[in-house]
């Protein structure tokens, strides 16, 4: 993603594991990715939880990539009613996924604790037609499988329509929201 590229998405439960969907998106003509394993390790400051300002420093690896993101926290502006979350995210991708390791302890370094580390398998379905709009399946361990529409645009606009619209075609609109990271399921599951 491009630097001040906003991010518009929304992940709704998939209770199936995906078997609906998944042939309804080769239908469409969209193509997806081989699966990845994406282990992502999330921070907090000691003196801001961002748990509570729904703010995320995460450090993400997968095969031989690695990267550091930022997420500003949540307002009524970056989280709407509908569920649909757009924020700018900062990413710094580093040289490769051996230098995921040197990253998580650099927030150590710096007094930031450690929250929770999430592993989940991910298949990104692109359309060839539709740029900078991805569907992802997610299974986070511990917790289940999730659909997330996404839309990466300069702004927001019209892009919570085009999750709406790309939902409808996908028959999901009925399926529940998801309005907390996977962070946080990953955290009540542990916690329960």
């Amino acid at each position: 993603m491009e630097d001040g590229t906003i991010e518009v998405e929304r992940k709704r439960e998939l209770p199936d594991g995906g078997a609906g969907v998944r042939p309804l998106l080769a239908e469409l003509g969209c193509v997806g990715s081989a699966p990845v394993t994406e282990i992502d390790t999330y921070y907090s400051r000691p003196d801001v939880d961002y748990l509570a300002t729904v703010e995320c420093l995460r450090v993400r690896h997968r095969g031989d990539f690695a990267e550091i993101t930022y997420k500003p926290a949540s307002n009524p502006t970056t989280h709407g009613s509908d569920d649909v979350v757009s924020k700018v995210e900062t990413n710094v991708v580093l040289r490769d996924g051996g230098q995921a390791s040197t990253a998580e302890r650099l927030p150590d370094c710096i007094g930031m604790r450690e929250l929770v580390r999430v592993e989940k398998t991910r298949t990104s379905y692109r359309h060839p037609d539709t740029a900078g709009v991805t569907v992802s399946i997610d299974t986070v361990a511990g917790v289940g499988t999730f659909i997330e529409t996404e839309v990466n645009r300069a702004t927001a606009a019209g892009a919570a329509e085009l999750i709406e619209e790309t939902e409808k075609a996908l028959g999901i609109i009925g399926n529940p929201t998801v309005a907390i990271p996977y962070r946080d399921l990953v955290l009540r599951q542990l916690n329960d």
